[in-house]
């Protein structure tokens, strides 16, 4: 069983968002859960659930091309239980909400400087290192329900050094709406950084897909 069920008009906020963050269709309702049509080089449409349902299973059961992904708010043992050996589940995700989110400061390390910008709803910050490489980096989205955070990242030779915070303060700062609920889905790895900003997890993200090949 899933450890809570999620608030579907919570679940469809993260996802418009999460569109706009990443130039994608808007979601729209489909058997239960909310479908995109994303059409992008990884990914040919995705639907994402709030809870496992029938909606779910047809689809599991109609779908039998790659580059599809089911998504679940509930545990990766759920999601395999209701679909077909063709899928695979993904690494395992984690549906995050703030909740008393850490105003850290604190100076970039020396020879490192932050870029910053904004385009309509969306902002992207950027950390370059001495060497003017690329050393993390993430985006935003803000809608009148929501503020999400996207692609946080930082490269394998920065890290251990403040900068995945650095880039979530900032891009904090882009937020007009004190009362709008800050959302993120994070991996194993970005949970617990995440968890020591004051965030906590509202339901693991499950996922699958049918692997090409």
């Amino acid at each position: 069983m899933t450890l809570s069920r999620v608030d579907p008009n919570l679940l469809f906020a993260w996802q418009a968002a999460h569109s706009i963050a990443r130039g994608s269709p808007s979601p729209v309702p489909d058997r239960g859960g909310f479908r995109v049509d994303t059409h992008s080089e990884k990914e040919v449409r995705r639907w994402v659930f709030p809870q496992l349902c029938d909606g779910l299973r047809t689809i599991a059961r109609d779908v039998t091309a790659p580059r599809h992904y089911l998504k679940l708010c509930g545990s990766d043992e759920e999601l395999r239980s209701a679909l077909p050996d063709r899928w695979e589940i993904q690494p395992a995700n984690y549906f995050m909400m703030a909740t008393a989110v850490a105003d850290d400061t604190k100076p970039l390390p020396e020879g490192y400087r932050m870029e910053f910008e904004r385009a309509g709803a969306v902002t992207r910050a950027s950390i370059i290192g001495p060497q003017g490489d690329l050393a993390a980096s993430g985006c935003a989205a803000e809608t009148a329900d929501v503020f999400i955070y996207d692609r946080i990242e930082t490269a394998q030779d920065h890290r251990r050094k403040g900068l995945g915070i650095a880039v979530m303060v900032a891009l904090g700062t882009a937020r007009k709406s004190p009362a709008s609920p800050q959302l993120l889905v994070a991996t194993e790895d970005g949970r617990s950084l995440y968890a020591n900003l004051g965030w906590t997890v509202l339901a693991p993200f499950a996922a699958a897909t049918i692997p090409e090949g």
